[in-house]
C-alpha cells in the first residue's frame, strides 16, 4: 500500500495532478482544498489514499493528514464512494464536515452536490460515534495542529495502547499545553498511561 509519494508537481488542475518520481508520473485525484494548498508548488510530499478494483486501480492524495483521515471515514460508510468524498471534501473543509456530523448539521452535508438526505443521516449515523470519540467527550477540537493529537494516537495505539484510554490522555494533555510535539505528546502520554 502506498503512503505518500514525493516528487515534482509536473501537471495540476482542480480535480487531479501528476506526480513524477523516480521517472513514473503518478495520476492522483486530489480536491479543490487540496489543490489550493498546491499552488505554486513545484514539489510535495503527497499523502495518498489507493482504491484498487477489479477494473481500475485510483489514487487520491492529499496535502494533510486530517483530509485523509476524513476522507477515511466518509468512504467507510455505505452509499459513499470516493468522488463523492472528494467532492465533499472539495466543497467543505475536514473541520466543517467533522462539525457538521458532530453537530448532526444535515442540511450542511446536504449542501454538498451528490448528497441526499438519506446519505448525509447515514453518515451521521455511522460517523458521529467515531469522530466524538476522536473529540472527547462530544466536544470539538478547534486546535491548530490536530494531525500531531492524530500521530501521537496512531503511534500509541500501534505500541499496542487502547484507542479510547490513548485519546483520553492525549485530550487532556493537548488542552494543558497546544504546542507540543508529536514526540513530547507521547513521552506524556506514556507517563500516563
Amino acid at each position: 500500500m502506498i503512503d505518500y509519494i514525493k516528487g515534482a508537481i509536473t501537471h495540476i488542475t482542480p480535480t487531479f495532478l501528476t506526480l513524477e518520481t523516480g521517472g513514473i508520473g503518478y495520476l492522483l485525484n486530489i480536491s479543490i482544498s487540496t489543490f489550493s494548498k498546491l499552488e505554486g508548488k513545484n514539489e510535495y510530499k503527497l499523502l495518498v489514499h489507493e482504491v484498487i478494483r477489479e477494473d481500475s486501480h485510483q489514487l487520491f492524495g492529499f496535502a494533510d493528514s486530517e483530509e485523509r483521515n476524513i476522507f477515511r471515514l466518509l468512504i467507510s460508510v455505505t452509499g459513499v464512494g470516493a468522488n463523492t468524498a472528494r467532492m465533499m471534501l472539495s466543497s467543505l473543509s475536514p473541520g466543517e464536515i467533522e462539525k457538521a456530523i458532530i453537530g448532526s448539521d444535515v442540511n450542511i452535508l446536504k449542501s454538498v452536490k451528490g448528497i441526499g438526505l438519506k446519505t448525509a443521516q447515514r453518515i451521521i449515523v455511522d460517523l458521529k460515534d467515531k469522530l466524538g470519540k476522536q473529540a472527547g467527550s462530544g466536544e470539538i477540537f478547534a486546535f491548530a495542529d490536530n494531525t500531531k493529537r492524530e500521530e501521537a494516537l496512531s503511534a500509541l495505539v500501534m505500541l499496542g495502547f487502547a484507542k479510547s484510554a490513548v485519546s483520553k490522555v492525549l485530550d487532556k494533555i493537548v488542552r494543558e499545553e497546544k504546542n507540543l510535539t508529536v514526540e513530547d505528546m507521547i513521552k506524556r502520554a506514556l507517563k500516563n498511561l
